[in-house]
């Protein structure tokens, strides 16, 4: 249900290491909440954000919700295509419609994030 290689949080994150450079979006569970995604607010490239630090802002039909960082690090790159296509986000949530990369990361946050079914389990309980 949800991709096994990557690692979740409680607000609804996803990140992915791709060696080292963090990648990440929100889930497909959040994409369905907020509804019809109208615009995404990126991070500017080499911002620094602690964990769960406010990185980004994403603003749909529903409601406007904040974007967290799963862990700390250093902005590195930033999906500019959510500009004028935030759509994306609803069609691609964790391929194509990913929001902005870390990189100067703490390995060790990463691994205290939730797994795949960890995160299925805590969907379930919402």
């Amino acid at each position: 249900m949800y991709p096994e290689h990557l690692r979740y949080t409680e607000s609804h994150e996803w990140i992915r290491d791709d060696g080292g450079v963090y990648v990440v979006g929100i889930t497909d569970f959040a994409a369905e909440q907020l509804g019809d995604i109208t615009f995404v607010e990126l991070p500017a490239i080499g911002e620094e954000f602690a964990q769960d630090g406010e990185a980004a802002t994403v603003e749909s039909v529903k409601a406007a919700s904040d974007i967290y960082a799963p862990i700390g690090g250093r902005v590195v790159e930033v999906n500019s295509a959510l500009e004028n296509a935030p759509e994306i986000v609803n069609r691609s949530p964790y391929e194509e419609g990913w929001f902005f990369k870390l990189a100067d990361c703490d390995a060790a946050e990463f691994d205290g994030l939730m797994t795949a079914a960890a995160y299925a389990r805590f969907v379930k309980e919402i």
